[in-house]
């Protein structure tokens, strides 16, 4: 209502227009992406990467440093291993098993600020910003609406699992969003709110500590991060999935802006 509609439908357009070329940039399934590119080098091989990729994967780094590799965005080969052509899981042989892990883990890389690069330490590597590049959209997004448009009250969703709250309606005093247990919401304000779980896809995330598929858990049906940021609500939330439920709480304790949301399976 404080948005005439050609602004907002000239930010609107603006805002697929960027997360068109975000995918085209970031996604491992598109041909002509970074992440593809990336993926043909060689070891010791380094490669100019785009700023959205930088961002994502320089992002990726800090939290997989922060989490003790709870997050790892270089295990896409490691869940290919796992995957049947059914697209079910399986235990790889021992063979296929070790080329996936001498080609997994953010160690295998290195970015350099000053020319934009990516050198990587091993053959083949595979990245897979899934569990970032939605935040990340989301927060680019926020970033067109208010420095293009001058929007500062919106919410912004990229399907059901992220969130990113800019300022309210004047007449709320915030976004509530419903999560965690049914009728539970918390209330949002410049944050964002990224969920995990299995109810959907089942067993989906690979766990980088132990190189095998997070499985699944009554204690861990569904988990949500809160952060100042979409893109580290989105890592988070995948990392919350891997790490104990104690060691969630004493991360998002040292952490100003950051919380859990945790929910158990019902009782059988």
């Amino acid at each position: 209502a404080d948005c005439p509609e050609d602004i907002a439908t000239s930010a609107a357009e603006a805002v697929f227009k960027d997360i068109d070329e975000l995918e085209a940039e970031i996604s491992r399934y598109q041909p002509g992406s970074d992440l593809t590119a990336i993926k043909a080098l060689t070891a010791g091989q380094s490669l100019q990467i785009g700023l959205a990729t930088y961002d994502c994967l320089s992002l990726a780094q800090d939290v997989a440093t922060a989490t003790h590799n709870a997050f790892d965005c270089a295990v896409a080969n490691l869940w290919e291993a796992w995957r049947t052509p059914s697209g079910t899981l399986a235990e790889p042989d021992e063979s296929a098993l070790a080329e996936a892990l001498a080609t997994s883990g953010s160690q295998r890389f290195t970015l350099d600020p000053s020319g934009m690069t990516i050198t990587v330490h091993c053959d083949h590597l595979g990245l897979d910003l899934g569990g970032i590049g939605k935040g990340y959209a989301l927060d680019q997004a926020a970033e067109i609406l208010l420095e293009d448009f001058g929007i500062s009250r919106a919410l912004l969703n990229a399907g059901e699992s992220t969130v990113l709250a800019l300022q309210p309606p004047k007449d709320a005093a915030s976004w509530v969003i419903g999560a965690g247990a049914p009728g539970q919401s918390h209330s949002l304000i410049d944050s964002a709110l990224s969920g995990s779980g299995f109810s959907v896809q089942g067993s989906h995330i690979i766990d980088p500590r132990s190189s095998r598929p997070v499985p699944l858990r009554p204690e861990r049906e569904h988990v949500w991060a809160i952060a100042p940021t979409a893109a580290l609500a989105d890592a988070l939330s995948t990392a919350f999935m891997v790490m104990k439920t104690e060691e969630t709480t004493a991360f998002c304790n040292e952490l100003d802006g950051v919380d859990s949301i945790l929910l158990e399976a019902p009782p059988e």
